[in-house]
């Protein structure tokens, strides 16, 4: 393989796979792509699918549904375009989301509120190559650690955009905090979905993941008329919910400052009622934290301590609640959302 640009690019970009790939584990996948890497593979028609997928290193789907994706086209040509992003690989040798030391690769895209880095160079260059190559659609793949339903994000309410959501199944996510993700950038200049495929290793979603994106690599255009209100349950989130920093946490360990019910995920996708319970505290303040869309502080509007119970106060429903300590340290204990109004023309 020949690099399309010289060495001293930051990116590395090709224009056919490596040998191998359709057959190794993603744990052994840094042998092959050690960093981030496009492969741009063409068709008879130029408008690209933009693929990304190990943006997190331990959400595996993504991988697996591109081998079979290209396994099924070995041998005749792709419908359309194909452009493969494979990021953090160095991370899936492990097993982990991300390496102590790395960015969260799904947060360093053009928007972000991180400090420059390489990471954001790569993010930012590969905005503008495919900007100029022209996308047809951007697909992110991910996994949840928390029992979640299969469901689509979208960070724009465009009619494209809900069609192509509403592809992968009903439900629907409208988000735009948290800022610097892949879609949300992609979003400037074309349809752009994260899909959320439940749990890695689960083969129901491999499988999910495969038929989208084969679907959409047939799809010859947007269907023009609006998409129908009862095909889709479309919720936007209106909080990210984090432990402070300075609190000790755990489901288990009854000395933590704060002690997380061990059945929380069971409300992934629940609407809740106020008062519902999510943990119990000796602390003297309130030890978790909720940030609107914008970034400013919500705690109040949503979470109060009475009698030592941390409890929601108000009727919501949350998502991405998980059980994996790490990745609530590194990422957020949940997203808190509400169901779309009718008026939003949907």
């Amino acid at each position: 393989m020949k690099p399309i640009l010289p060495a001293t690019q930051p990116i590395r970009q090709f224009n056919s796979l490596p040998g191998g790939l359709l057959d190794i584990s993603v744990n052994a996948l840094h042998t092959l792509i050690p960093e981030p890497t496009l492969f741009h593979l063409p068709s008879k028609r130029p408008e690209t699918l933009f693929v990304s997928v190990l943006l997190h290193g331990n959400e595996s789907t993504g991988f697996l549904a591109v081998q079979k994706l290209l396994q099924k086209y070995k041998s005749q040509p792709l419908p359309r375009g194909l452009t493969l992003f494979f990021g953090n690989t160095q991370a899936a040798r492990f097993n982990l989301r991300r390496l102590d030391g790395q960015p969260d690769f799904n947060r360093i895209w053009p928007g972000t509120a991180l400090p420059e880095s390489l990471e954001t160079l790569w993010a930012a260059q590969i905005c503008e190559i495919m900007r100029r190559r022209g996308v047809f659609a951007s697909v992110d793949v991910h996994n949840n650690t928390g029992l979640n339903p299969h469901y689509a994000c979208i960070n724009k309410l465009d009619q494209d955009f809900l069609h192509l959501g509403a592809l992968f199944g009903r439900l629907l996510v409208y988000f735009t905090h948290p800022k610097g993700t892949q879609s949300s950038a992609f979003a400037e200049f074309c349809p752009a979905v994260t899909l959320e495929c439940g749990r890695p290793g689960q083969p129901h979603g491999t499988e999910h993941a495969f038929q989208f994106l084969d679907s959409c690599l047939h799809l010859h255009e947007f269907p023009a008329q609006p998409i129908a209100k009862q095909d889709v349950d479309i919720y936007h989130t209106v909080a990210q919910v984090t432990v402070a920093d300075e609190v000790s946490y755990s489901f288990s360990d009854a000395t933590a400052d704060l002690r997380l019910d061990p059945e929380l995920e069971s409300l992934n996708f629940t609407e809740i009622p106020a008062g519902t319970v999510l943990g119990t505290t000796d602390c003297p303040r309130m030890p978790l934290i909720a940030k609107d869309n914008h970034g400013k502080p919500v705690t109040e509007q949503f979470l109060t301590v009475m009698d030592g119970q941390v409890q929601i106060t108000r009727p919501t429903m949350p998502s991405m609640l998980t059980l994996d300590e790490r990745v609530i340290r590194q990422d957020c204990l949940c997203y808190l959302m509400e169901r779309l109004a009718a008026e939003t023309g949907i």
